[in-house]
């Protein structure tokens, strides 16, 4: 068995009452692959120190250029830096710690702008640093072997891809209430970015159909709608995709669809048959070949080369939501082992979603905007 040594991980954000940070620490720990031993959890010195011992972390900054600096400094000095801020910091904190020669696993969107993702992949490459963004259901096992199932061409040539993404939280005015802090700040553009909705999910969606089905679409026709009255950002996304090969999308978002919880799920047909993924019951996969019955595909007796990789529990025990996020941090390690050792990242780990990723969900969210401004007149996502 090869023996990794246990890299040391700083956060910035996350602090008391953080959901996204407290899954975050979660999941780095989880395959003791990271050892999180700093963080700027709070700008207020007090809650940050308060934020770090309730998490138990060593080093407690109240500034993140000052940890950047003081970090790199240090012959103990954190290995990577995981970023779980309100969206409109992603890109500033991102850069001072590249700057600073440090590693970035970074919560997604990339950045609240299309000219700032870009900037950012820019120095991502000149840096030579790793930088992964938490695409959180591409860590899935069967989500891979879906990906390879495709493509090895089982399910024959792609015609249609459909994704879909619901969820019921913002059904009602809730950061009007003072009360629920993700509310607040995911509808404030301020801090989210002029996406609501299409930023928070539709990017989730739109990754993980390009994941499984390999394609991009190059064109987009879409729809975006705020439902709550006085809302600031949207709450509702619904697209049309046009892929190179001819195959046609669509895309739904929605953040105020009454009965749901976090139901996204993916469909893929082929020339051969379709494959269902849904993520509320993610150790299934369900293969319908062209004029066959559905089969059940179940994690753990699947034995793909990626599906493998990231299983870690025998047949029938369940594995979620916090295994995929680990599997993410998993590779992460795998892959700035390599690169410190100046060596080829592991095939293994070359699933991981990047910083050229981000970039790309950043193109969706500018051409849907776009299109649903003319009225969803059709617009290129990519020339």
């Amino acid at each position: 068995m090869t023996r990794h040594r246990r890299l040391r991980l700083g956060m910035v954000g996350g602090g008391q009452g953080a959901f996204i940070g407290a899954v975050h620490r979660i999941a780095a720990r989880l395959d003791d692959r990271f050892e999180l031993v700093a963080g700027a959890l709070s700008s207020d010195p007090s809650r940050a120190q308060a934020s770090a011992d309730e998490a138990g972390i060593a080093r407690s900054y109240s500034d993140w250029r000052t940890m950047a600096h003081a970090e790199a400094a240090r012959d103990d000095g954190i290995d990577a830096v995981s970023i779980v801020t309100p969206n409109h910091l992603h890109a500033p904190v991102a850069s001072a710690f590249l700057e600073a020669g440090i590693h970035v696993i970074c919560d997604k969107p990339l950045a609240v702008s299309l000219a700032e993702g870009e900037a950012l992949a820019k120095l991502a490459r000149d840096t030579g640093k790793l930088f992964a963004l938490t695409h959180t259901y591409s860590g899935y096992p069967l989500v891979r072997h879906a990906r390879a199932m495709v493509a090895s061409g089982e399910l024959g040539e792609l015609r249609i891809v459909q994704v879909e993404y619901a969820q019921d939280w913002l059904a009602t005015p809730i950061e009007a209430s003072g009360t629920n802090r993700q509310a607040a700040w995911r509808t404030d553009p301020a801090l989210a970015g002029p996406a609501g909705c299409l930023g928070d999910i539709g990017t989730h969606a739109y990754q993980l159909a390009a994941f499984i089905s390999g394609m991009l679409p190059e064109s987009i026709a879409a729809d975006v709608h705020t439902f709550v009255a006085g809302r600031r950002v949207d709450d509702h996304v619904q697209a049309l995709l046009r892929y190179p090969n001819g195959a046609r999308g669509t895309l739904l978002a929605s953040q105020v669809a009454s009965g749901a919880e976090n139901a996204l799920q993916v469909r893929i047909y082929g020339t051969r048959g379709n494959l269902l993924f849904d993520q509320q019951t993610p150790d299934r996969l369900w293969l319908t070949p062209l004029g066959g019955a559905a089969q059940c595909l179940t994690r753990g007796r699947v034995h793909s080369a990626a599906a493998t990789h990231a299983t870690r529990l025998p047949p029938g025990h369940p594995e979620g939501y916090l295994e995929a996020f680990a599997q993410l941090y998993a590779d992460a390690a795998l892959q700035i082992e390599a690169i410190d050792a100046g060596r080829p990242p592991p095939a293994e780990s070359a699933l991981l979603t990047t910083v050229d990723d981000g970039v790309e969900g950043l193109r969706f969210i500018d051409a849907v905007l776009a299109s649903s401004a003319a009225n969803a007149a059709w617009r290129m996502i990519r020339r």
